[in-house]
């Protein structure tokens, strides 16, 4: 995918300028564009393209996401406590005119109509015979698979949202919302789909049939502890999500070096990738700046944005001491590359007498290397990985009480050199708080702690996430920030104010 993105990364900046939810000129819909496979698979490098945007997993999103997850804090708009998006996003928050929920929302909704548009373009054959028939079917596939995820993101952070099905035009632009179940129908029907005509005849860089399987397992382990009137009566959820997600197993493998997955040199395209957002270049994603400390942890100038709280740190290092994993994703301690002083934070101070002090820097997505003079590179963004198929594999497997829970979290612990804890050898109940701690070890800040944090409901993000940090023994009033408890506050997020502005059938 990499030999021709460069390209469509340029064509983009051309063609994609407009803030509405149909692009003018609609973008690749025609069906002259899908004639061929090598045009189809073009087409689909810009349906991709559109999660590496800065409104999407290139920025805003991860931003989000990361701060309105109950984790984080950041020194964006004044490097304190009080700024707007630490009284806003951090403190569990949200309105309806925060640039980042308004840019996310947008963002997601433009990669809805670049699937639309193929969805609606391209020929699908029932019965493929030629190369071509069976690249654009997997193209379509994929098409629907991109479809799927994004009204998933949607529909667990806002709740109820207009489900756009076909090309937006301005005369459409006014649709009302759907209910949650009706989203979660489509979301199920769009996967199936993509399973049925995804065959990997595209190649290297883009999405095979296991990411479908994961997305669906995850849908349905949402549903399984869902509200009842977000789903289907009679189903057996946890079964379903464990014959989708036993799909990818073995298929994939973990690499032999955790660090190895965040290293620009190492991380792109391992076989621990399920799912992987290309970048290059000439199209770097901005996470890396915001993940990159800012007090010059390499000679160009970065955000530096995000902070992890104080107890969310403290919890791994209790639970794991030594843990490599702490380092390679957090850091509180290294030399500023241009005048050589040290910059200690916690943990490395444990007095937290100020905001610049008082948090780690979220390193793992950032630029690792202080060597390097710039931030554009070619890091990809993982959103899929073998080791949270397995997380996902022990946590099913507990609920189901089919006696494989353990097995699966021992390989994510082996890699690391740990062993499970005790609380994995003690009831369904203890491996359940277990295995849900164990995905914010393993995955923080890679865009799931916002999902994990509430998919439980609300009690359990009350109870595990608000509280905990609310009550710390390290909480501070001069550094650190109330988190809500409102449970209307804090499940979904607002409707942004440009949908609200723009879609008469919205408020």
């Amino acid at each position: 995918m990499k030999k021709y993105k460069i390209l469509l990364f340029a064509i983009l900046g051309l063609i994609v300028t407009s803030c509405d939810l149909d692009e003018e000129p609609p973008f690749l819909a025609n069906e002259n564009v899908y004639a061929t496979g090598e045009d189809a698979s073009r087409a689909l490098t810009g349906i991709y393209a559109s999660f590496a945007d800065g409104n999407y997993y290139g920025y805003n999103f991860i931003f989000l996401s990361s701060l309105n997850s109950g984790f984080a804090v950041t020194r964006g708009q004044g490097n304190k406590n009080t700024s707007v998006p630490n009284v806003t996003l951090a403190s569990l928050k949200p309105t309806s005119a925060i640039s980042e929920l308004n840019n996310t929302w947008n963002g997601i909704y433009r990669s809805i109509a670049r699937a639309n548009d193929a969805i609606q373009s391209a020929i699908v054959s029932e019965n493929p015979t030629t190369e071509d028939d069976e690249v654009i079917n997997d193209v379509v596939g994929q098409a629907y698979f991109v479809r799927a995820f994004n009204y998933f993101n949607l529909v667990r952070m806002w709740g109820e949202v207009p489900l756009r099905l076909v090309p937006a035009t301005k005369e459409e632009v006014h649709l009302g919302k759907s209910s949650i179940k009706d989203i979660y129908a489509q979301i199920v029907s769009d996967t199936k789909k993509a399973q049925e005509l995804m065959n990997g005849a595209v190649g290297k860089g883009t999405v095979k049939p296991e990411a479908a399987a994961m997305l669906l397992a995850k849908v349905y382990m949402t549903l399984a502890t869902a509200p009842a009137e977000h789903k289907e009566t009679g189903l057996n959820y946890w079964q379903m999500a464990y014959d989708e997600a036993i799909k990818v197993y073995g298929k994939y493998a973990l690499v032999g070096d955790y660090d190895a997955l965040f290293q620009t040199a190492t991380s792109d395209d391992t076989e621990e990738s399920i799912f992987e957002i290309q970048s290059s270049e000439m199209a770097s994603m901005n996470h890396v700046k915001e993940f990159t400390p800012s007090h010059r942890y390499i000679i160009t100038p970065t955000w530096g944005k995000l902070y992890v709280n104080a107890e969310v740190y403290d919890l791994h290092a209790n639970t794991y001491p030594g843990d490599p994993r702490l380092a390679s994703t957090y850091i509180g301690n290294f030399i500023n590359q241009v005048n050589g002083s040290e910059s200690k934070r916690y943990p490395d101070v444990t007095w937290r007498s100020n905001f610049n002090n008082a948090f780690p820097y979220v390193l793992k997505l950032g630029e690792k290397d202080q060597n390097i003079t710039t931030t554009y590179t070619n890091k990809n963004f993982i959103v899929y990985r073998y080791s949270d198929l397995l997380l996902m594999l022990a946590e099913i497997s507990n609920e189901l009480q089919n006696g494989e829970q353990l097995g699966y979290v021992t390989k994510v612990l082996s890699r690391v050199g740990l062993t499970p804890h005790a609380d994995y050898s003690g009831d369904q109940e203890s491996f359940r708080n277990a295995i849900m701690k164990e995905y914010q070890f393993e995955l923080a800040f890679e865009g799931h702690e916002w999902f994990n944090n509430r998919r439980r409901g609300y009690e359990y993000f009350l109870n595990n996430v608000i509280i905990p940090h609310n009550t710390a023994p390290t909480f501070k009033d001069a550094v650190d920030v109330t988190l809500d408890t409102n449970e209307e506050n804090v499940m979904y997020l607002p409707i942004p104010l440009i949908e609200i502005d723009g879609n008469e059938l919205v408020d």
